[in-house]
């Protein structure tokens, strides 16, 4: 039997480049690219992201997350019409390998830019009572706005990592529409009772173009090494970002850039697990189609042009039409 490979998920320190070192940042560079073409995650240290805000929101989404049942179903996503607010365990199937698999067990909490209501997933957020949570929305905006603007730098490095003038994606990652996701997670401690591990998310690829992941010291992050077809641990590294490549991305690249398989098991720790993913899907009205760096002379194209809200609509109705929860467009 063939031993099982060493897979190691590079970790990238980009606090050179975002002081404006000229030799880190070309490093970064060098070494996303690898990461992206090879694996298509790593994680990110030395970014601006203050510990007191990461710290000060999670926090506050344990604090909600142990709200009684009754209490979080006041802002359940089933009363809003862009899909906000909290998500009940059980009401989205990620699993893109075992038809039998059931829901995930996670439950979440769903948050974007406010916008009027109108189109795809745009609206306003839905939020707990200040009386019962103070501090819940000043704690989770100051986390969106912090890590949206790494992501915005992240998608820079990305840029020069393909040959690309730095500013490439600026508008892409600007989130004109309101579409970038922050959705906190919480993972129920296995029972005793459990065969093992439970399944907190199914394996599944991103559907967008770059995730941000913020996971406390429990664990249950896998990745998927797709030539051994052999799953993988990331470890926690406290204050890192995991950083991943989704579907839009590898579309765009021409396959050059890797959307892996990932998956979240909890071990039997006995601890509550909680994170939070920071999907910059981009600008709804954006045409990805192959970029003029990623294909060879005289190839051709893997993929045909399409509007990310096409690609978007498509994988949302998937993913949670698949555990019965309704995603409509507008």
């Amino acid at each position: 039997m063939a031993s099982k490979p060493t897979v190691r998920i590079p970790i990238i320190d980009i606090s050179g480049y975002l002081a404006g070192d000229a030799t880190s940042k070309a490093k970064a560079v060098l070494e996303i690219r690898s990461a992206c073409e090879e694996q298509g995650f790593l994680q990110i240290t030395g970014h601006n992201v203050p510990p007191s805000i990461q710290e000060a929101f999670l926090t506050q989404i344990a604090k909600f997350f142990s709200l009684p049942l009754d209490e979080k179903e006041r802002v359940s996503q089933a009363h809003s019409p862009c899909h906000r607010g909290y998500e009940r365990i059980g009401g989205q199937k990620l699993d893109e390998l075992d038809e039998k698999a059931g829901p995930d067990q996670k439950e979440g909490f769903s948050v974007r830019r406010e916008r009027p209501l109108g189109g795809f997933l745009q609206g306003p957020n839905q939020w707990p009572d200040p009386a019962v949570l103070p501090e819940f929305q000043r704690a989770y905006m100051a986390y969106f706005d912090a890590v949206h603007g790494l992501s915005r730098s992240m998608f820079r490095l990305i840029a020069l990592s393909l040959g690309l003038e730095e500013g490439y994606f600026d508008y892409f990652a600007a989130d004109p529409d309101g579409l970038c996701l922050c959705r906190a997670h919480h993972y129920p401690p296995t029972p005793p009772d459990a065969a093992g591990r439970t399944r907190g998310v199914g394996a599944h690829t991103d559907f967008g173009a770059l995730t941000l992941l913020l996971q406390d010291d429990v664990g249950g992050l896998e990745v998927l090494h797709k030539a051994s077809n052999t799953w993988h641990h990331v470890p926690p590294i406290p204050g890192a970002y995991v950083c991943n490549i989704g579907d839009l991305m590898q579309r765009w690249t021409n396959d050059r850039y890797k959307s892996t398989m990932h998956r979240v098991v909890s071990p039997l720790s006995g601890k509550d697990r909680y994170s939070c993913a920071f999907f910059n899907d981009g600008a709804l009205d954006t045409v990805v189609e192959c970029l003029p760096t990623c294909v060879e002379p005289g190839g051709k194209p893997h993929y045909g042009p399409i509007r990310v809200k096409e690609h978007l609509v498509a994988r949302y109705q998937q993913s949670y039409g698949a555990a019965g929860t309704v995603i409509g467009d507008v």
